[in-house]
């Protein structure tokens, strides 16, 4: 897939807003930033529907994120080209999570009327970027407007082999418990982003490193195929949530416990001091925080091997065994003054 659009984007219309320019023109401003689809998708931008072949002895892996201003994201504090990318980025992180190949995406634009069509560029330049560097087409979507608030929505594909397919469900009692990278970087990013909507005071490495992994998280994509392929897993979930609540969506969906051993749960160091400096409990709050898209993996021990292959791969991404699914059904910390109940994650519609 080529990294440059095949025409001219689109000057900034300066001080217009998405009103101002109208649906149709819209259209064509992110068609012509869109480029060429690759020869396996017969339909792409244009039509009512785009129409793909599906890729050979494949399944397809179909997967949807919505992310709405005020609940998500304040566009105070998280640039335009950001959100794009994680439009994308939440729905790679779910794909990864099956051990699929992201093939095509779809994407769905509620605008206010008021938002400036550089700001929609920015948008847009931000997700393609993404999808540059994942091979990702986007073949279509739809445009509306909203009397509110910003939402953007996305659908995405994946293709995976019928046996490398990674569900949440496929976990045993004493699988061993693992993660990718580390924990409540996210969560601290926009902690401080709360309190520093323009981010004046990002001075030290590791706090402007929390507030990216916010702005722009990172999916697993290549680890989440590699799991797959090699078949090193038998469940797996993405830790859109936090950790809390991924535990509990693997766990319930194998129909097992689990116990977490609180000293080797990988906190961010910057995250840590953050949390620190604010009187937080770094464990319990990188526990229940989200947006950390890592991947939680349960994996038989005699897979430790294939496991150690894949991390050798990504050096920079740690792999760090956490604990152990059991057949006792509770949710188990497991720290030096005892066992306690599992910190949840977010939930929507729960009010704390």
């Amino acid at each position: 897939m080529p990294s440059s659009p095949p025409h001219p984007a689109p000057a900034p219309d300066a001080g217009a807003t998405v009103g101002d320019v109208g649906e149709a023109a819209l259209i064509d401003r992110i068609r012509r930033r869109v480029p060429p689809a690759p020869d396996w998708v017969a339909t792409g931008i244009g039509d009512d529907a785009a129409v793909v072949e599906p890729a050979r002895g494949t399944l397809d892996v179909v997967t949807t994120d919505t992310l709405v201003e005020g609940i998500h994201f304040e566009r105070s504090f998280v640039p335009a080209a950001d959100l794009g990318h994680k439009t994308l980025a939440v729905n790679l992180s779910d794909l990864a999570a099956m051990g699929a190949t992201p093939r095509v995406a779809v994407l769905s634009l509620v605008l206010p009327a008021g938002m400036a069509t550089a700001d929609l560029d920015s948008l847009v330049d931000g997700m393609l970027a993404l999808a540059t560097r994942h091979r990702v087409a986007l073949v279509g979507g739809n445009i509306t407007r909203s009397p509110g608030p910003l939402v953007l929505g996305m659908t995405a594909i994946g293709a995976v082999r019928r046996r490398r397919v990674l569900t949440r469900g496929g976990g045993r009692p004493g699988d061993e418990l693992w993660v990718t990278g580390a924990l409540g970087a996210a969560t601290a990013g926009l902690a401080y982003l709360r309190q520093e909507p323009a981010g004046s005071a990002v001075g030290q490495a590791d706090l402007a490193g929390c507030v990216e992994r916010y702005r722009r998280p990172d999916p697993r994509v290549r680890i989440g195929m590699l799991l797959g392929r090699n078949r090193a897993a038998s469940a797996a979930v993405d830790l859109s949530d936090g950790l809390g609540d991924g535990v509990r969506q693997l766990a319930q969906a194998s129909g097992v416990g689990a116990v977490l051993d609180a000293s080797a749960v990988p906190i961010d160091e910057g995250a840590r001091r953050w949390f620190q400096t604010h009187d937080l409990d770094p464990l319990d709050t990188a526990l229940a925080g989200g947006d950390d898209y890592e991947l939680l993996v349960a994996a038989p021990r005699t897979h430790r091997r294939r496991l150690a292959a894949v991390s050798r791969l990504f050096r920079g991404v740690p792999i760090t065994r956490i604990g152990l699914l059991t057949k006792d059904p509770r949710l188990l910390l497991r720290t030096d003054s005892g066992d306690r109940p599992l910190p949840e994650g977010y939930e929507h519609f729960t009010v704390r």
